[in-house]
């Protein structure tokens, strides 16, 4: 079997969204994070909140997974207290994308987490998280920028080994990271902004802080694709999907 691996990435799900002369229940998924999997050459499938008992079997189905970004993960699943400034819970969202993302390290099914995504990859093993930090959203509903610079020697400065300038929407961040997790890149004033496996933990984990699905850099995507179709080391697509 050849062609392009299947990557899931999960979605919203919104009560009372508004489209033509609808308003209802949806699934909803920024276009971007589709159109970045399509561009890196995999094929992209949509996983809305689902009972986190069907995590381990929808796993088994995909190439790979994305962790899309979101609200702000509810701090209890850190085992903290809620700061004023976090923003209301998803629990239908944390408690499934907590149960994939530890379905995918468990069957080393290649995994991505962007933004929210890397913040519950690092609760998922542990790790905590700053509920608020200043400069790295531009306003309300606007992406910003600012440069990240890799870690010399990590997956991530592998596929992009350069300080770059990358799209940015938060205002939380990794505080202790969690168990087998480093990091792989950060900001200017020293913010963790991308997490991924030590080597000895073995498997393809990466989380990024900024959305790469709102920019033309497609490596990060890349590199999830070429793992997910067994590419050497995530640096280019080269073979098929892996069996099912």
């Amino acid at each position: 079997m050849t062609g392009r691996p299947l990557i899931g990435v999960s979605t919203y799900l919104e009560a009372g969204a508004r489209w033509s002369v609808w308003e209802l229940d949806a699934a909803l998924l920024p276009a971007g994070y589709p159109r970045l999997v399509q561009r890196a050459g995999g094929l992209a499938a949509m996983l809305p909140p689902d009972a986190p008992e069907h995590a381990a079997a929808t796993v088994a189905r995909l190439d790979g997974l994305v962790i899309a970004g979101g609200p702000d993960v509810e701090p209890l699943r850190y085992g903290a207290g809620r700061d004023p400034r976090t923003g209301p819970p998803a629990r239908e969202r944390d408690v499934w994308e907590l149960a994939l993302i530890g379905a995918a390290l468990a069957a080393g099914v290649p995994l991505l987490g962007i933004c929210r995504g890397m913040q519950l990859l690092n609760v998922a093993v542990g790790g905590t998280l700053v509920q608020h930090l200043e400069g790295h959203a531009e306003s309300v509903g606007v992406f910003g920028r600012h440069p990240v610079k890799p870690v010399p020697g990590t997956l991530y400065a592998a596929l992009v080994p350069e300080e770059t300038s990358v799209p940015t929407y938060h205002h939380q961040a990794v505080d202790r990271l969690g168990t087998d997790l480093v990091p792989a890149a950060h900001a200017t004033d020293g913010t963790v902004e991308a997490v991924e496996l030590t080597p000895d933990a073995g498997g393809w984990a990466l989380g990024v802080q900024w959305h790469p699905e709102m920019d033309e850099d497609v490596r990060v995507m890349r590199g999830l694709v070429a793992a997910a179709g067994g590419g050497a080391g995530g640096a280019s697509v080269t073979t098929g999907p892996r069996h099912h």
